[in-house]
């Protein structure tokens, strides 16, 4: 199949013009490789983590330790996603560390995908030594975020994450066993 670039081209889900490497809150959700549920399963409302899953939560909180410009709010790892807030209090301009990016680029360092795709990566490089492993994907490629405008809003995704497990049924990511 040749390249078609009318067909063959992905298109930015994120807010156009937007700079995620600025002050804020985002909300994030990151899902596995075809929704699979590789991180475990929910069990009486509550999630009961796989292997991967434990490596997921851990790499989550270490991001945190790793940036000292972020602070973690509430998240939640659920089979196939994980649910989370990231609150970015300085930027990188901010830090004074260019990296050859232009401003706002969404790979620039101490941005939001940049610190999403750091994390899915270093997910990816410890499982990948585990025995055993397959080297199947793990992650479906993107992520999906909500800018936190409010606290009203940041409320109601901190509930929204809370409650996440013992929602598990009526979540849109949910798939049946």
């Amino acid at each position: 199949m040749s390249y078609d670039p009318y067909k063959h081209h992905r298109r930015s889900i994120r807010l156009k013009g937007y700079d995620y490497t600025q002050t804020g809150a985002y909300f994030v959700t990151i899902c596995t490789y075809k929704r699979q549920p590789l991180f475990g399963k929910i069990v009486n409302g509550e999630m009961k983590l796989s292997l991967l899953g434990q490596l997921v939560y851990y790499e989550w909180q270490k991001t945190a330790v790793v940036r000292p410009n972020i602070h973690l709010d509430a998240f939640v790892v659920m089979p196939n996603h994980l649910h989370g807030i990231i609150v970015i209090f300085l930027n990188s301009a901010d830090m004074n560390v260019p990296d050859g990016r232009p401003a706002g680029s969404p790979l620039q360092s101490g941005s939001l995908g940049a610190i999403i795709g750091q994390f899915k990566s270093k997910v990816t490089k410890r499982f990948r030594r585990f025995p055993g492993n397959d080297n199947s994907p793990i992650w479906q490629r993107n992520y999906y975020e909500q800018i936190i405008r409010n606290e009203r809003h940041l409320t109601a995704v901190t509930q929204y994450i809370h409650n996440n497990p013992a929602n598990w049924i009526s979540d849109d990511l949910y798939l049946p066993d």
